[in-house]
């Protein structure tokens, strides 16, 4: 069943990432929570004021990323940053808590009034930087946002994710393994390339988007010379590293590459 459909109620969704700096307790953490949120809420602020849809809230940089579950300082950080975020923004926010911290990030979203979070690992296997991911998370996953009483909060479930091998998977093409997310209870499907910042394949967000009832986002390698014809087929774009200094995910974002992209996206 494929098919037009509304992320958060937006066509053509545009979502902006807001990378926070190391967490306190990461390898590379050097600045206090107060000051990590405050630079959140200039970034956030600023991708509200160009006009993305929504903002999505990413510990990238705490490399190199803990598999499937992070301590309570990265908990207590996350919220702190995501309710600055929220109070500074009206906009709707999503997170991340890298790698596959997924139960943690819905109790994150759940307590700051997010409004989706991005999950690795949602079903079927693969094996990642952090290691192998055996052990779907759907299950515990929809276990713990009914516990919570979560259930507005939103999953969007990365199929084939990024910075991983699919081999153990390899015999279920694109198509498959989206109807399967969508079967285990993903509200969403990201579809990526091989690394933050690739492209993705256009065969491949062909496949996924004919075989998915459910929104279809692109979650890397979108472009300002792109984003248009990715959005010809996808309901929304997840973008960060095309928005910041030089195109790389690590630098602050540019506000004039931010401000081409969303000119180039919103170009029918």
């Amino acid at each position: 069943m494929s098919g037009d459909f509304s992320f958060l109620g937006v066509p053509r969704c545009l979502i902006g990432m807001v990378h926070l700096a190391a967490l306190p307790g990461s390898p590379r953490s050097e600045l206090r929570v107060s000051e990590i949120a405050r630079q959140a809420v200039i970034e956030a602020k600023l991708l509200e004021r160009l006009g993305f849809d929504a903002i999505m809230i990413e510990n990238m940089h705490d490399l190199p990323y803990l598999r499937r579950h992070v301590g309570s300082e990265i908990v207590a950080a996350m919220s702190a940053c995501v309710l600055s975020v929220r109070a500074a923004v009206k906009i709707p926010i999503g997170l991340q808590i890298l790698a596959g911290a997924n139960q943690e990030a819905m109790s994150v979203a759940h307590a700051c009034g997010a409004a989706f979070i991005r999950a690795e690992g949602f079903a079927l296997a693969s094996v990642a930087d952090e290691g192998i991911f055996d052990q779907a998370d759907a299950g515990p996953l929809l276990r713990h946002r009914k516990m919570l009483g979560a259930q507005r909060v939103m999953i969007a479930a990365d199929v084939l994710k990024k910075h991983a091998s699919h081999a153990i998977t390899s015999d279920l093409n694109a198509a498959e393994q989206t109807r399967t997310l969508i079967f285990c209870g993903a509200d969403c499907i990201i579809v990526t390339g091989k690394a933050t910042g690739q492209p993705v394949d256009f065969e491949q967000l062909g496949l996924v988007k004919e075989a998915s009832r459910v929104p279809v986002l692109v979650g890397s390698g979108a472009r300002a010379d792109n984003a248009s014809e990715l959005l010809e087929i996808a309901d929304g774009i997840i973008v960060g590293s095309d928005l910041k200094r030089g195109g790389r995910w690590q630098n602050p974002i540019d506000p004039a590459r931010a401000k081409a992209f969303i000119k180039a996206a919103r170009k029918k």
